[in-house]
């Protein structure tokens, strides 16, 4: 998508998005969801391609779409007619995709998994489209998909519905297009965006509806594996994730985790998610413009707080994430303006932990270095303690920009105990391993007052707070804009303004 496309106007994108279902034929149901943006919920549709193209291949159910792929040519278009379609009974039952195969559904049509087969469409295969189909029932392990599950490029995802399987809904491909889809229930992710070794350029993630995922609790099966979501992307330069409707899953609703580079999230509607709406971990370079934050975290804030833990859960995460002007990208720093934050438990966390950086022990990407240094080893003593590797060597929360942003929340929410409607930019104490050069206050005093981390001209209803340096820094809105921190200028603070 060119920088022109990515910044189209919500009016236009909404066209887009209708003309797109117009295309498709889609016949809007009711939905029990109450109140949101009629172009985001594509749940609560009727999806398909309602006759066959000329020159298509009709494929009934019953037939054997595994050999229909098989015995004829790259390009093929195939539409399943109206009803429940099914594989081979064995686990490794698939369809393996030529380069430009087209599988479209007519309304009713479902390819069915039957908690039998692993996926639905394999092979690296590059330029295929999946169209107008229900597909359900795969049982995909854990970090695996059931649609693009080699992860082949250019694929074009459109107007599915993709639910109740396990694993996650999708794999993706670089260049690949996921469009105006119901990602839901699967038991893992609504889209796992990871490639070994290669990573992944350019996708679009766009007008989705990425709803109640992570069905399988990974987190509480595998603490601390960061294996959830509703959408997980590794690796990954250059994204543009606009206009979707992301709400309701059992985690974080969109997360970017390890070396992701040049993201742009706009115009979606991130809401109920029971963790953080957005977590952006160890990447660079973002743009999360004029999105709408509603209630998220409130899982994970209460369970945090009972336990009498004061971390400062937010609505949006950033651990170890900072813009990098020498990676090349849309933007050289980490821009959040002009979104909506609403009862979510907090609003915005700047993190970063000071034992956690390349070739640590505390560094849970364990396979990773930060994307200025190789090989991993070069982060070792005591070349670390010296430029350039003591600047690059970790990833750093630096260049943050928050602005123009409207943050309310309502304190009697329950369980809040004091501990919610916080913003923070913070660091630990740091303490090993006894090589690290960041031990002590080292990165609290860097990522508090030496890397141009400035929140301005944000507007605030609620009685909020605000935490620096470490979690026992708890500040008042005063405290917070006075020296040595001089944070909020130009904000307002209820009806009131500071100019």
């Amino acid at each position: 998508m060119t920088p022109g496309i990515a910044r189209r106007s919500a009016g236009t994108r909404a066209l887009c998005v209708a003309l797109s279902v117009l295309l498709l034929q889609v016949a809007v149901e009711s939905t029990a969801v109450a109140d949101p943006e009629p172009t985001r919920g594509v749940c609560g549709t009727t999806v398909g391609v309602p006759t066959a193209p000329e020159g298509a291949l009709v494929v009934e159910p019953g037939t054997d779409l595994t050999d229909k792929t098989r015995f004829n040519p790259p390009g093929t278009t195939f539409w399943l007619a109206p009803g429940t379609h099914t594989l081979s009974s064995d686990q490794y039952g698939q369809v393996m995709p030529k380069d430009g195969n087209v599988y479209l559904g007519a309304p009713g049509s479902v390819l069915d998994g039957r908690g039998l087969n692993r996926a639905a469409f394999t092979t690296s295969a590059k330029d295929v489209v999946i169209r107008g189909l229900t597909i359900r029932g795969f049982v995909a392990e854990r970090d695996q998909g059931v649609v693009n599950h080699d992860s082949g490029d250019r694929w074009v995802i459109e107007g599915n519905v993709i639910e109740n399987n396990d694993g996650a809904a999708m794999m993706t491909g670089s260049g690949q297009r996921v469009i105006g889809n119901c990602l839901r229930n699967n038991g893992q992710y609504g889209i796992n965006a990871y490639r070994f070794a290669t990573g992944l350029t350019d996708l679009v993630i766009e007008g989705n509806e990425i709803s109640g995922n992570n069905t399988g609790d990974w987190e509480a099966k595998i603490p601390g594996c960061g294996c959830s979501g509703g959408a997980k992307f590794w690796s990954v330069n250059r994204a543009d994730i606009v206009g979707n409707w992301v709400h309701h899953n059992h985690g974080v609703g969109l997360w970017a985790d390890t070396n992701n580079n040049d993201f742009l999230i706009e115009d979606n509607l991130i809401e109920d998610n029971a963790s953080e709406g957005v977590f952006y971990e160890i990447s660079y370079n973002l743009e999360l413009i004029g999105n709408t934050f509603r209630r998220n975290a409130l899982v994970q804030g209460r369970t945090r707080a009972a336990k009498g833990d004061n971390f400062p859960v937010a609505a949006v995460y950033l651990s170890e994430s900072g813009g990098e002007p020498r990676l090349p990208a849309r933007t050289d720093k980490i821009d959040i303006r002009g979104n909506l934050f609403s009862d979510n438990w907090s609003g915005i966390t700047l993190w970063e932990n000071a034992d956690r950086f390349c070739n640590s022990p505390a560094n849970t990407s364990t396979l990773s270095c930060t994307a200025l240094v190789s090989p991993t080893s070069a982060c070792s003593d005591p070349g670390i303690a010296t430029a350039p590797l003591y600047s690059d060597c970790r990833w750093k929360t630096q260049r943050v920009s928050v602005h123009e942003n409207t943050f309310e929340f309502d304190s009697t929410m329950e369980g809040c105990l004091a501990l919610c409607g916080r913003m923070a930019v913070l660091s630990n104490y740091g303490t090993y391993p006894a090589w690290s050069p960041y031990r002590g206050a080292v990165i609290s005093e860097a990522i508090t007052f030496r890397q141009e981390n400035r929140w301005y001209d944000n507007q605030y209803y609620g009685p909020w707070t605000f935490v620096a340096h470490d979690t026992s820094r708890r500040l008042t809105a005063a405290q917070w804009q006075a020296e040595p921190y001089r944070q909020d200028v130009c904000s307002g603070f209820g009806e009131g303004t500071t100019c």
